[in-house]
């Protein structure tokens, strides 16, 4: 209570500021190791602290870059906020404002971690410049950080959504370990961020699970995605337990160390994550609207229960058993993980250039580099497949979707100020 009650008390520093002329472009000055702090911290919240589903995860990750980069370019110009606001006065503290709206979203969603997220935001302003910067840095926090709150009040988030299509061949059903019910079924209902519908982003659907297609895909899981005797290389299990990680989790450590290696200013910084976490959240909200929709059996199911699928081409294995310890618990088209890679390997192609990516990906204690875009989209979607989780056309489509949303948002949003 006592971390609540100092976040309410945050607000009285900031009845409002007069606005500034228009600042001509510039370079900031100001420290960016405040926006991947912040995102570290979120991370730490969102997963270590309240145990956040990962599909659900890009919503709130989406929701602390927006409110950063828009407290940062109220006060630093250079591209349009994503939330209409006037701009700040000039000599208010970048780093601030971004710590603060940070500190309040994350406060608003996560109130379990209030006393931690505040004993994080006062190591902010103790390192901050103290004077009417800081104060007038603060104001601009909490004004993005409410912009953003009020604008997804009633968005559907935690709506109750029950999957209710009973198990039939091709449908899915939950499966071992546990049998747990779909898992966040409301996020595929939840407002987008940055288009109206997900049914702005159609798609083909899985393959007729009596036809050609369906059963070579069906092959290619069976032989490389079993656990024992497949058809995989050491190579091929390696790539596959490596994204068997949090992929989220993944990129936003990735984005940190590629926009310090690479020396992106407070601006930049707050840009590259915004672009990204927004992409990654509005192709989860479509994908797993996919999902639900389609709700279609993960090869798990559909291997051991191939007798009933009246394809002549495939064959039932009662015993077949996946690669991967667990079989996430919601259908298999379209695939979350290759909506993930989708939007932000496409995002990060804009930012850094498809062809000269420098990204560092770590999974357990091991790191591996990616200078290709093409590269990284193909590993992700194989290793997926040789751990036994999806068939080849829940990847294709579910990394085409990531691109295509991604596009939409750069195309659309985060501008440069003409």
């Amino acid at each position: 209570m006592l971390g609540v009650a100092v976040v309410a008390t945050v607000g009285v520093l900031a009845p409002t500021v007069a606005s500034s002329a228009a600042l001509a472009d510039r370079r900031s000055d100001a420290d960016p190791s405040v926006i991947t702090k912040w995102n570290e911290i979120a991370e730490r919240t969102i997963y270590a602290e309240n145990q956040t589903p990962v599909p659900a995860s890009t919503l709130y990750f989406g929701f602390v870059s927006i409110a950063m980069y828009d407290a940062v370019v109220a006060i630093e110009g250079r591209y349009e906020p994503y939330l209409d606001q006037r701009r700040a006065h000039r000599h208010a503290s970048s780093e601030v404002a971004a710590a603060t709206a940070a500190f309040m979203v994350l406060v608003r969603y996560f109130p379990n971690s209030a006393d931690k997220l505040l004993a994080d935001y006062l190591t902010t302003l103790d390192g901050a410049r103290k004077g009417t910067g800081t104060e007038q840095g603060v104001r601009v926090g909490l004004r993005a950080a409410a912009a953003l709150i009020a604008e997804r009040q009633g968005d559907g988030i935690g709506a109750t959504k029950t999957f209710t299509e009973q198990p039939a061949p091709g449908v899915w059903r939950p499966t071992l370990p546990g049998e747990a019910e779909f898992a966040v079924p409301w996020l595929g209902f939840v407002k987008p961020l940055t288009y109206g519908s997900p049914a702005d982003f159609p798609l083909p659907g899985p393959p007729e699970l009596t036809g050609a297609e369906y059963a070579q895909e069906f092959a290619e899981v069976r032989d490389y995605g079993e656990r024992e005797g497949s058809s995989r290389t050491s190579e091929q299990t390696e790539t596959a337990l490596f994204f068997n990680s949090n992929i989220v989790s993944q990129f936003q450590a990735g984005l940190r160390d590629e926009v310090t290696r690479r020396g992106y200013d407070i601006v930049e910084s707050a840009r590259a994550f915004a672009l990204m976490d927004t992409s990654m959240a509005d192709t989860l909200i479509a994908c797993w609207n996919a999902k639900y929709e389609y709700g279609f059996w993960r090869p798990i199911t559909a291997i051991q229960l191939a007798d009933t699928d009246g394809n002549p081409a495939t064959n039932a294995e009662p015993n077949w058993i996946p690669l991967a310890p667990a079989t996430p618990p919601y259908p298999d088209y379209l695939s979350g993980h290759a909506c993930n890679v989708g939007a932000a390997s496409n995002t990060l192609s804009y930012l850094f250039g498809a062809e000269t990516l420098d990204l560092n990906l770590v999974g357990g204690a091991v790191t591996r580099h990616y200078d290709s875009a093409a590269r990284l989209d193909e590993d992700t979607m194989n290793a997926r497949i040789w751990l036994g989780l999806h068939f080849r056309s829940a990847m294709t489509d579910g990394n085409e979707l990531g691109h295509r949303v991604s596009d939409w948002v750069i195309g659309n949003y985060f501008q440069p100020v003409d």
